[in-house]
């Protein structure tokens, strides 16, 4: 599976992102998660395959939720992944 994927930043929520179909674009994003997420802010276009590496989710996980709610929803980092990232940096 293959999918142009357009990505879009929260501007409510530091590092949230909604991840959708960019032929089928917001359409199938429920109105309520829409107005929980702010208006969307379209920070990349990117072809999603099996073999692409994402930073903080697996692109398998990102396909099926778009095949099979029509997006992906990205949650802010818990406070132990950010204490992970900063201990990989040392």
């Amino acid at each position: 599976m293959r999918v142009i994927c357009e990505i879009f930043r929260s501007p409510r929520k530091a590092e949230m992102y909604l991840y959708i179909d960019k032929q089928v674009g917001l359409a199938e994003v429920p109105d309520s998660l829409l107005a929980q997420f702010g208006e969307p802010e379209s920070v990349m276009t990117l072809l999603l395959t099996p073999e692409r590496k994402l930073a903080r989710t697996s692109v398998a996980e990102v396909l099926e939720s778009i095949h099979e709610k029509g997006f992906f929803l990205q949650m802010p980092p818990t406070y132990a992944e950010l204490l992970s990232r900063e201990g990989s940096r040392e």
